[in-house]
């Protein structure tokens, strides 16, 4: 297939939108909850380029739609809304399921345009933000707060223009307001940093003595909603990850420059019963009861620095290390499609099987010969894990992988200090599992996205969600990923290419125009680009579904 030429083919091609108007249901209850994104990090000096990257997979039935949010504009005295249930709506301006918790004063003046996903991620001034949930206790959740974590990221992406700012915006909002969450990690990167955030809520039983008979007890601070909270900076020759699991030690409250932390940690955590006060002040053991590390952290991290000899049955991991080599955007591309195939985590090993095949030549002869197939995935349903598991105990063992069949969609963000603010950043976002689907790029100054990007595919099959175009080829391949990755992963890794040689070329050309002061030509330029390339990849995977079907169409 020659990709550029159906770049082109594609600029007239449209698509059909169908639309509905039926209500929807979904199924909040995730029984993998800890187990739902994956988030690495890297440092500007261990980057190939300089450059310093965050990311995000939404490994859970969350909303697919994404906009381009514009800037708004609020008035001394103004308020805004602080909302409760945007992770399930079906579109940008569905109101079903979503309420207003309650509102905060707006902060005079613009907000920044943003790319909306149903985790916020990255606004106009290169701010970016990764996000995984890492639960906690469950005991510290309290739902008398106002915020949500993907709320508190609206609001920094809206505010801020760096890492550091948007950390203490986020801190004292939840401070103030109270945090109503579960335990999460926010993993924020501006074009010169990124850090690891932790908060988690404060409804933990009460340790202070009852009043005295006929007394009214004495009010205090920690009666209301607050939150805890704290955040590490990863150093910039360093990596980290972020895989559902509290991850920060030990809190160095004298470096400002690496640790930043709620203003009434110590106390909050004290009264609550979380530290005695004397001992080693160790974050995750306040906050979890879980080992501070699973298999993501401990192949991530091996795998970038396998000098460090890390041990899987280890106690603790580094918090990050330095990479052996230093890390490119298609390095992280690689580690996001990553099932751990040929190590000791690969969850297929042992299932494959010696077949008999017949096969007719041309002469009309028949030659037999043996085959050694694997007909399941590590993406089988757990369904068919728990088969083989009872067929022989043992024969389907468990791992969380990185790639995952049920990813709402991921984001790889790269954040460059030397382009101009408008093309600086750019999300590499891809739909569905991300080792079967090609990535798009999305510019943080981009105005549009393209055509059924603003539509959710979890609730039902829909024609006019850019999802489906992908998860249904994607879901058709797993039937048997033995028999068509060979068809798929080529065209993934091509399209890779074909993006990151594209996006230098017309970043060149972008830079070259806002210098020259034309900056709306420049955007609408890159808009372009990126509903091009989507039209292109979305096109493929079309065809690639048409070649597909065949393949089973007289069953197995």
């Amino acid at each position: 297939m020659n990709l550029r030429k159906s770049l082109l083919t594609l600029l007239l091609a449209g698509f059909a939108v169908v639309a509905y108007a039926q209500p929807y249901a979904y199924n909040p209850y995730d029984e993998n909850e800890a187990e739902s994104c994956t988030s690495i990090m890297v440092g500007k000096k261990a980057s190939t380029d300089g450059s310093v990257m965050t990311a995000h997979t939404c490994d859970s039935n969350y909303r697919t739609w994404l906009t381009m949010e514009k800037r708004k504009k609020y008035n001394a005295g103004d308020t805004q809304p602080i909302y409760w249930g945007a992770l399930h709506t079906e579109e940008p301006h569905d109101p079903r399921g979503l309420k207003e918790k309650g509102r905060i004063p707006a902060k005079e003046g613009e907000t920044y345009s943003f790319l909306n996903v149903a985790y916020p991620c990255l606004n106009e001034k290169q701010l970016a933000i990764g996000e995984t949930t890492t639960v906690g206790k469950r005991s510290l959740k309290d739902t008398n707060g106002l915020f949500l974590i993907e709320e508190l990221e609206r609001i920094a992406l809206e505010r801020c223009t760096t890492a550091r700012e948007a950390i203490r915006l986020i801190g004292s909002l939840a401070e103030e307001f109270g945090y109503a969450d579960n335990g999460e990690c926010l993993t924020i990167a501006d074009k010169n940093e990124v850090w690891h955030f932790e908060i988690y809520g404060t409804n933990m039983p009460k340790k202070d003595a009852p009043a005295e008979k006929g007394k009214k007890k004495k009010p205090s601070k920690f009666d209301k909603p607050g939150a805890l909270w704290v955040a590490q900076r990863i150093p910039d020759d360093h990596v980290g990850i972020s895989a559902n699991i509290p991850r920060i030690g030990v809190v160095d409250f004298n470096d400002p420059d690496n640790f930043m932390y709620a203003s009434d940690l110590k106390e909050r955590t004290m009264h609550m019963g979380l530290w005695d006060g004397t001992s080693e002040f160790k974050f995750y053991k306040m906050v979890s009861d879980e080992k501070p590390f699973s298999v993501r952290e401990y192949f991530v991290l091996n795998a970038l620095a396998p000098s460090l000899g890390l041990k899987y049955d280890a106690d603790e991991l580094p918090f990050s290390v330095k990479p052996d080599k230093k890390v490119s955007p298609e390095t992280m591309f690689a580690l996001y499609r990553q099932t751990y195939e040929g190590t000791e985590f690969d969850q297929v090993k042992g299932l494959e099987v010696v077949v008999d095949r017949r096969v007719r030549q041309h002469n009309g002869e028949y030659i037999n010969f043996k085959d050694t197939v694997c007909p399941v995935s590590t993406f089988m349903p757990n369904d068919l894990r728990a088969l083989f598991n009872k067929i022989k105990p043992g024969s389907a063992q468990r791992f969380r992988t990185i790639a995952v069949i049920q990813c709402s969609y991921s984001h790889i963000i790269q954040l460059r200090d030397w382009l101009p603010d408008e093309i600086g950043g750019v999300a590499y976002f891809a739909f569905d599992n991300p080792a079967q689907t090609p990535r798009v790029p999305i510019y943080c100054g981009e105005t549009e996205l393209p055509k059924g990007f603003d539509v959710c595919g979890q609730h039902r099959y829909r024609k006019d969600a850019a999802v489906w175009s992908y998860r249904e080829t994607n879901r058709i391949a797993t039937i048997n990923w033995d028999k068509t990755r060979h068809l798929l992963e080529p065209l993934v890794l091509d399209y890779e290419k074909l993006m990151m040689e594209e996006c230098k070329k017309v970043e060149a050309v972008a830079a070259q125009m806002i210098k020259e002061g034309k900056k709306d030509e420049a955007i609408k330029m890159v808009n372009q680009f990126t509903q091009q390339f989507e039209a292109s990849t979305r096109s493929s995977w079309e065809n690639l579904k048409c070649d597909l079907w065949p393949i089973f169409a007289r069953g197995m």
